[in-house]
């Protein structure tokens, strides 16, 4: 019986007298020996994945001063609050033509602007002032589309500048509704986001101003009129609200900071760099995820 060459050296096979290789087998043996595991390695690139803690994200870094400027623009703007409404000029009349009044269910929905426009007139009449003791020095209207519905400026000295910058958004909730003040959308998480990297020092207030409406007859005309009343108010530093009080909202844009409920806060001291890091954790951790982030970053220039 011939041998069996394909289980044989090739070299041994082509030294026997009278013997012929048969293709079949030689191809066999070829086959064995080029697939043989020790004959040849292949070399795999590893690819490494990028994390958040593995990026060179730029961290904003605050001035040594900013709390005290924090809470100096805080009591501030709590303090004209406060004097509107002892002196009574905490209501916002309505005329109309209505016979009845105003639809007291649904007046919430136009109470917003009232409210933003009551708290900027109250600003500037601090401004105009000349006994003006808050040490107010300018007041601006927030532009269309702007985080803030009003800016404003205080004389302050400080180490490098002599004035100190807040940037307000009013928040209007009612006392007659229920729900009224519970998960409002503060502000876009990219803007506020990217605000902080240009600027450390940016100082962001949440004025929350709680109001109730009735409607009462005018002596003169007849007419019912509403009235839109200031009763109560709150003031903080967005940067300073605590963890559990914010919550992240994907759903819109970029995604929406919103505070649980905007009567109660709970108020914990913070670097900018931590804050924003609490701004991305809670937006990796919704269905946006890492990857979406990630895009967010490269896009609006956090990453160095």
């Amino acid at each position: 019986m011939p041998p069996n060459y394909a289980f044989k050296p090739i070299a041994g096979q082509a030294l026997r007298p009278n013997q012929t290789i048969v293709p079949q087998r030689l191809n066999a043996a070829l086959y064995a020996t080029c697939s043989s595991p020790r004959a040849v390695k292949i070399k795999k690139k590893r690819t490494v994945k990028m994390t958040y803690d593995s990026l060179e994200l730029k961290q904003p870094r605050q001035s040594a001063d900013y709390k005290e400027c924090s809470d100096f623009v805080v009591s501030a703007i709590e303090s004209i609050m406060k004097d509107a409404m002892d002196s009574g000029r905490n209501k916002i009349v309505i005329n109309t033509n209505l016979k009845l009044g105003i639809p007291m269910e649904n007046v919430n929905k136009i109470a917003g602007p009232f409210v933003e426009a009551w708290a900027f007139e109250i600003f500037t009449e601090c401004l105009e002032d000349k006994l003006n003791t808050y040490q107010l020095i300018n007041v601006e209207a927030g532009e269309r589309l702007n985080m803030a519905d009003v800016i404003l400026q205080f004389r302050k000295v400080r180490k490098r500048s002599e004035v100190v910058t807040g940037s307000v958004d009013v928040k209007a909730t009612s006392r007659d509704i229920d729900n009224s003040g519970k998960s409002p959308n503060i502000t876009s998480f990219a803007r506020i986001r990217t605000a902080y990297v240009n600027d450390p020092d940016y100082i962001f207030v949440i004025l929350s101003i709680k109001h109730r409406v009735y409607s009462k007859k005018d002596d003169k005309t007849k007419m019912m009129m509403g009235v839109m009343e200031v009763v109560d108010f709150n003031a903080y530093d967005l940067k300073h609200i605590s963890d559990a009080d914010i919550s992240y909202n994907p759903a819109l844009g970029t995604g929406q900071l919103q505070v649980r409920d905007i009567h109660y806060v709970s108020l914990t001291e913070r670097t900018t760099w931590e804050f924003c890091k609490m701004l991305d954790r809670k937006c990796m951790a919704s269905k946006k995820g890492y990857n979406q982030w990630l895009e967010y970053a490269q896009k609006f220039g956090w990453i160095k």
